[in-house]
């Protein structure tokens, strides 16, 4: 049962907008600068979700769990982030029922953060182009603070910022990074079946529930 929830904290990449393409684009300049050989599509739906120096890794190696050499690391993740920052927000699109479920969650009183891994010279931007900045009264991003999801403290920090008590909050998200950040910061936990979780399918991830989009969420919440 849905319980008197009065804060949601949304994942960015992969809940409420499909980046994928942009990421793809500026790894495949990247790896064209090094003379290496392109990257998939659907690798990079596998790499998403750490964070960019994780994900410089992950396409390097070729390998999840991959590190690479690390002057090449170091050559590659410069490049990716000046290719990145030109090519962010210029094929990223809202997935369906975003603006509705978000309108509805505001509507309802209910606080809305945005807490992801990107780095914030990225968020705001990418937020704003989206149409989306409006809806979150506390963003919060991969170097906000020291640490990223899975730990828990992102998460409590917006809590924190937002006058909530985490008992009292939600997660919504799409990877196994959301589900342990919020079950080890006390959150109830929503799972989008859609997103980049790293090949693992929603109803693996351990989420207490598994909405079908932000609209479903907003549902849950009684909005």
């Amino acid at each position: 049962m849905s319980g008197p929830y009065r804060a949601a904290l949304c994942d960015l990449d992969g809940t409420l907008l499909d980046t994928a393409v942009d990421i793809w684009r500026a790894a495949n300049r990247m790896q064209e600068t090094l003379g290496r050989p392109p990257v998939s599509a659907e690798d990079i739906g596998r790499y998403i979700g750490k964070g960019i120096p994780i994900l410089v890794h992950r396409v390097l190696t070729g390998e999840l769990d991959g590190r690479a050499e690390a002057s090449l690391f170091d050559r590659a993740l410069a490049l990716f982030e000046q290719a990145y920052a030109e090519e962010s927000g210029r094929a990223a699109v809202l997935y369906p029922n975003v603006l509705e479920g978000l309108q509805r969650i505001r509507a309802a009183g209910i606080r809305l953060a945005c807490v992801t891994n990107k780095a914030g010279r990225y968020t705001g931007d990418l937020l704003a182009q989206a149409g989306l900045a409006e809806f979150f009264q506390v963003v919060v991003s991969g170097d906000t603070l020291p640490v990223k999801k899975p730990d828990p403290r992102p998460l409590l920090h917006a809590c924190e910022q937002l006058g909530v008590a985490p008992a009292h909050a939600v997660v919504i998200g799409d990877s196994m990074n959301d589900v342990q950040a919020g079950r080890n910061a006390g959150l109830y936990v929503l799972a989008v079946p859609y997103g980049y979780n790293e090949g693992r399918p929603a109803n693996e991830l351990g989420a207490d529930r598994v909405v079908a989009d932000i609209a479903e969420a907003a549902d849950f919440l009684g909005a």
